[in-house]
């Protein structure tokens, strides 16, 4: 794993709902949105504290937060009193300013890209929130992910909206970097192969997949 000075990402062809595209695209277009991340982004907070339960984000633990963007669930893990935060993202701007905005030592941020960046550790829980979409190999993901869960560690991948609505967001400019969410049924389905699923929640506020390793 690398420091955020620099990238650990490789270069190599990602296929996106069909369409072979370069990471590097994936890159581009996030470090485009970063600027303004924030300013359009709309928090349900009822959601996100449902979501920070169904993924048992509490008092003493590990997180590993996937795609973290500009560091959105950072205060959150604070105010759960988390022991330490593992924070990567492919996007450099999106990694600057997330770094701006923590000052907090249990805080680590990084750039990197998730299936190739080395980790050295495990964790108590993982998190993707509002990024599973961008991850052109499903299973690929929740296999890397899973195998950098502690014992009896979580794997959370979250949206605070409903799948619906996310699916009809991507639609529009994020369609070539996006292949779309699958159901919650769908996606259990698939972890299943490496989780103990035990929440599988899809209605009109939020998207909760989550499942433990035994």
């Amino acid at each position: 794993m690398r420091s955020n000075n620099g990238t650990s990402h490789s270069s190599s062809h990602l296929t996106l709902a069909g369409t072979q595209v370069e990471l590097e695209d994936i890159i581009s277009y996030f470090d485009a949105c970063a600027a303004r991340w924030d300013k359009n982004l709309v928090r349900n907070e009822e959601a996100i504290a449902s979501i920070l339960d169904h993924a048992s984000i509490r008092p003493g633990i590990s997180v590993l937060d996937v795609a973290c963007g500009t560091g959105v669930l950072f205060p959150d893990y604070l105010a759960r009193d988390v022991a330490s935060v593992v924070a990567i993202d492919v996007s450099v701007e999106m990694v600057k300013i997330a770094s701006s905005k923590n000052s907090d030592p249990r805080i680590s941020v990084v750039c990197g890209d998730i299936m190739a960046a080395e980790i050295g550790r495990n964790f108590d829980c993982i998190m993707v929130y509002n990024a599973f979409p961008h991850f052109p190999d499903p299973a690929g993901l929740l296999a890397r992910l899973s195998s950098l869960l502690a014992s009896g560690g979580r794997l959370t991948i979250a949206h605070g909206m409903s799948r619906e609505r996310l699916n009809a967001h991507h639609s529009g400019s994020a369609k070539p970097v996006s292949i779309g969410l699958m159901s919650e049924i769908e996606l259990s389905k698939l972890a299943s192969n490496w989780l103990d699923v035990d929440v599988a929640v899809s209605d009109d506020a939020l998207y909760v997949v989550s499942g433990s390793r035994g």
